[in-house]
């Protein structure tokens, strides 16, 4: 017997001889959790943190006719949908008749642009609208032979490019009206100090900055002079890792610069975004944590007396899983176990303490964009959102297991106009094989409802609503190994090629699976009542490992 064996064994003998029945007693030290809320205590008013979705491109006019769940329609959450480089950087997504006449510099052809923009307020969004990259025949030296197959270089005449974007905004203008395209958000650029995306020709940093500050100045004066002074406009940083040049840079120049286009101080902006993206399940980033990573964006701001601007993440989540035949990305950048449900419900829990307003999506059902079985992502989001215009309240944990390596939080608000308390708890630690349950205790004080009783609805989100631990036991059933994926097979977007590429593990999928799964995703409320006495009343539950419990209080 080793010397560490030992000690535990020790340890279990103490609390063994202090409290008696061993396995139930330190169960309880490891796995209890106890939280207090007060809703009488409330704090500020919350953003849809799940309200923005990305989407890489518009070539193939993905929203002229999109297929949308009838039952699982994410644009009841989704407000925004933000079309990367919508205006160039490439042949596909340059708006030319001919994008590879450089003869030619004003042959536009909008119309892809429009069509799209049309369809996704259609859908009841709003376009948040990435303006760049340059197109191809504006720059003498550009190439698609790059790392994101778009034009990284400036323009090479800025007035040329000025009236690109300035038709396009009158496109914009004559076909939705000002009014429409003020409720709209625009950027300027992806990532604008990550040199795979913009830098100079020369590819020095202070150039590059340079560049970049210029680009922003004639984009967004371009927008205020076709659609109006109060355009909403911003700009997407890395941030969470070094770039090029640094981001504070470019505030710096927004608040006390000199702007390219106009010749004034400064350049008119409402948000800043940046991306954050963790390694693979298991393994955080060596960068920034998502707070840290707009505090860092935030401080600048208000060290140069830019504030109110609006915070949020652009893109991210996670980079990589285990590997498929071509690549270990995650195609989307979620996993389809449950261990994404505890990991979002953490990343919704630091955006609502920390004022970010939202973090951007890539995909949240298998199928497409917004079609086919929801993945545990949806479900948070969906849930996740309603925190919207409700305000939070004291959650406070009180009582904390010694289960190593978790975190078991909880986060709640009060809705006064619909007078209802939400309530999010999980059971989160970074692994995909985590396998322990927590007990969670939750003391909730609610004078609001006091003397009444209360209708608790239970949403818990765990492997009784995904269906992808049914797909990895068929996997091992019908010989669906890794050379069937491009992609990480970790990757819940089956109905795309990118991920489940083989074509016999996709006649099994949509053939075979399709509508058993439909049924293992589903999420199932429970509905209890309690009674509230003097103000208070408790709720109990066991989560399971990377589980998610969203709480819905009203008078019953």
């Amino acid at each position: 017997m080793n010397k560490i064996t030992a000690f535990f064994l020790a340890v279990i003998a103490f609390f063994t001889g202090i409290f008696g029945s061993a396995g139930n007693r330190i169960n309880d030290i490891f796995n209890n959790y106890t939280f207090e809320i007060d809703a009488s205590q409330t704090g500020d008013t919350l953003s849809n943190v799940s309200s923005n979705l990305t989407v890489w491109s518009i070539e193939g006019n993905p929203f002229v006719n999109p297929a949308v769940s009838d039952e699982y329609n994410i644009f009841d959450f989704v407000e925004y949908v933000e079309l990367m480089q919508c205006t160039g950087g490439s042949p596909q997504r340059d708006l030319f008749v001919n994008p590879l006449d450089r003869s030619v510099t004003d042959d536009y052809d909008f119309s892809k642009l429009i069509n799209n923009c049309r369809g996704i307020i259609a859908l009841g969004a709003m376009p948040y609208l990435k303006l760049g990259s340059v197109p191809v025949k504006y720059s003498r030296a550009a190439s698609t032979d790059t790392t994101f197959g778009t034009n990284v270089y400036p323009p090479d005449d800025w007035d040329v490019y000025y009236d690109y974007i300035a038709a396009c905004a009158r496109a914009l203008v004559e076909e939705f009206g000002k009014e429409e395209l003020l409720t709209w958000r625009f950027a300027v650029m992806t990532e604008f100090e990550n040199e795979d995306w913009f830098k100079a020709e020369s590819g020095d940093p202070r150039e590059s900055l340079e560049a970049y500050c210029k680009l922003y100045d004639y984009t967004v004066q371009a927008l205020i002079d076709e659609i109006g002074e109060d355009v909403f406009t911003g700009a997407h940083a890395m941030a969470v890792t070094e770039g090029l040049w640094d981001e504070r840079d470019f505030i710096k120049h927004c608040a006390e610069g000199t702007n390219y286009k106009t010749g004034e101080k400064g350049s008119h902006i409402d948000m800043l975004t940046a991306s954050f993206y963790d390694s693979k399940p298991g393994k955080y980033t060596s960068g920034f944590t998502p707070s840290e990573t707009i505090a860092h964006l935030r401080k600048a701001a208000e060290e140069y007396g830019l504030k109110d601007l609006v915070y949020g993440f652009d893109e991210g989540r996670i980079l990589s899983g285990t590997p498929g035949k071509d690549s270990d990305a995650l195609l989307s950048r979620i996993t389809g176990y449950t261990y994404q449900a505890a990991y979002d419900a953490r990343l919704v829990k630091t955006m609502l303490d920390n004022g970010i307003s939202y973090f951007s999506a890539w995909s949240y059902m298998t199928d497409g964009m917004s079609s086919g079985i929801p993945t545990v992502s949806y479900h948070t989001a969906k849930l996740a959102a309603l925190f919207k215009n409700a305000k939070a309240v004291a959650t406070k944990r009180v009582k904390k297991g010694l289960q190593p390596g978790t975190e078991i939080e909880a986060f709640s608000a009060f809705d006064s106009e619909n007078n209802t308390l939400r309530i999010m708890a999980y059971n989160f630690k970074n692994s995909i094989d985590y396998n322990k349950t927590a007990d969670l205790s939750i003391k909730v004080g609610a004078p609001q409802f006091d003397g009444k009783k209360v209708k608790v609805t239970a949403y818990v989100i765990d492997d009784s609503c995904n269906f992808f631990d049914e797909w990895v036991k068929d996997r091992e059933e019908y010989g669906i190994d890794s050379s069937c994926f491009s992609w990480s097979p970790d990757d819940p977007t089956l109905g795309s090629t990118g991920t489940l590429s083989d074509e016999r593990a996709r006649e099994i999928y949509f053939n075979e699976l399709h509508a058993k799964y439909e049924e293992c995703a589903r999420l199932k409320p429970v509905e209890t009542t309690a009674a509230v006495e003097n103000g208070a009343f408790n709720l109990e539950i066991t989560l399971n490992p990377n589980a998610v419990v969203f709480y819905e209080i009203t008078p019953a």
